[in-house]
C-alpha cells in the first residue's frame, strides 16, 4: 500500500474520531470539554486536507492506482456524509439539503459500481472536485460556527452550503450524462 492510499485510509479512520468529538455529550446537551466542537472541526479539516494531498502525491510519484481511484472518492463521500448526518442531528443543517447531497453521492457511487463491472474506472471529474471543495468549505464554516467572520456578524456557512448544493446537483447530472452509455447496456 503506497503513501497516497495510506492517506486515503487515514481519512476514513478519522471519521469516527471526528464524529466522537462532534456528537459525544455527557449528559445530553453538555460536552466533555470546552471547544469540543472546534476540535471536531479541526479533525474534519485535517481529514479533508488529506484528499488533496493524497492526489498530489499519487500524481507526482506516479502512484495512481485503481484502488486509489476507487477509495479516494469513497473516503470523501463517507467523510461528507458523516458530517452532514451529524449536522442534521445537531440542527445545524436542514435534512432536505443533506438528503439531496447524499442522494447524489449514492447515485454516483452506483454509477461507478456499474462501470466497474465492465472494467471501467470512473475517476473524479473537475466538477466533482469543485463539488467536494465547496462541500468541505461549507461544512467547515458550519462546524466553526462561521468563525472568525461571526465575530463581526457575518455568517457564511449556510449560503456556502447552498452553493455546494448547486455544484453537487450539477456534477451529479454531469456524471449521469457521461454514464448514459454504460446505463444503456
Amino acid at each position: 500500500m503506497n503513501l497516497p492510499n495510506r492517506l486515503t485510509l487515514a481519512r476514513i479512520v478519522l471519521i469516527p474520531v471526528f464524529m466522537t468529538f462532534l456528537l459525544l455529550q455527557v449528559p445530553k446537551g453538555h460536552t466533555l470539554f470546552p471547544h469540543q466542537d472546534m476540535v471536531a472541526a479541526v479533525i474534519f479539516i485535517l481529514a479533508s486536507a488529506t484528499d488533496g494531498l493524497d492526489g498530489y502525491i499519487a500524481r507526482k510519484r506516479h502512484q495512481v492506482t485503481n484502488l486509489g481511484k476507487f477509495m479516494d472518492p469513497l473516503a470523501d463521500k463517507l467523510l461528507v456524509s458523516a458530517a452532514l448526518i451529524s449536522l442534521v442531528e445537531l440542527g445545524a443543517v436542514t435534512a432536505w439539503v443533506a438528503w439531496i447531497i447524499l442522494a447524489r453521492e449514492f447515485a454516483v457511487t452506483g454509477l461507478r459500481a456499474i462501470a466497474a463491472v465492465d472494467g471501467v474506472v470512473i475517476s473524479a471529474s473537475k466538477l466533482g472536485k469543485v463539488k467536494t471543495i465547496t462541500q468541505v468549505v461549507a461544512i467547515s464554516a458550519i462546524l466553526l460556527h462561521d468563525w472568525p467572520l461571526s465575530i463581526i456578524g457575518i455568517h457564511v456557512g449556510q449560503p456556502l452550503l447552498y452553493i455546494a448544493l448547486i455544484f453537487t446537483v450539477i456534477s451529479g447530472l454531469d456524471y449521469l450524462r457521461k454514464a448514459r452509455k454504460l446505463l444503456g447496456k
